[in-house]
């Protein structure tokens, strides 16, 4: 399969990989980032109106 062809949410989680490994991003602190970016998304899925 081509990345270009892969859904969306594939694409962005290789790009976001890429963007971690290019900038030698320690893994252990991406994991406590990536946890405090996953909170606040999940916190904004909740506030969203239902007809969203």
């Amino acid at each position: 399969m081509n990345l270009k062809d892969a859904p969306a949410h594939i694409q962005l989680a290789v790009d976001l990989i890429e963007l971690l490994e290019v900038n030698q991003v320690d893994p252990e602190l991406a994991l406590k980032a990536l946890a405090i970016v996953t909170q606040d998304l999940e916190r904004k899925l909740h506030e969203q109106p239902a007809d969203q």
